[in-house]
């Protein structure tokens, strides 16, 4: 799983957006449209990068499609001291 977090947040182009969605989530479950709202992203970007981190099983959702709330997984929870080492690297 460490491996995976590291890749998909420091890795990829959109690594810097997954953190700050992640880190948005962590204070609060929220649905893709509040994301976009509150970190000033189009919408599409948001949901683009929500499917990432759930193909990932970093994000899970709440399963209600239109307003599906999103929150960190319970194995993003196990091993968050790495998604606070990648936060402060990012930052």
């Amino acid at each position: 799983m460490e491996a995976v977090l590291w890749y998909v947040l420091t890795g990829t182009r959109g690594g810097t957006n997954r953190v700050r969605i992640l880190r948005a989530l962590d204070e609060r479950p929220r649905n893709a449209n509040r994301l976009a709202e509150e970190l000033d992203l189009d919408y599409k970007t948001v949901r683009h990068h929500l499917d990432v981190l759930e193909e990932n099983n970093v994000l899970e959702n709440s399963g209600d499609d239109y307003g599906a709330v999103y929150l960190p997984t319970e194995q993003a929870r196990h091993h968050w001291g790495t998604i606070e080492q990648i936060i402060e690297q990012v930052n």
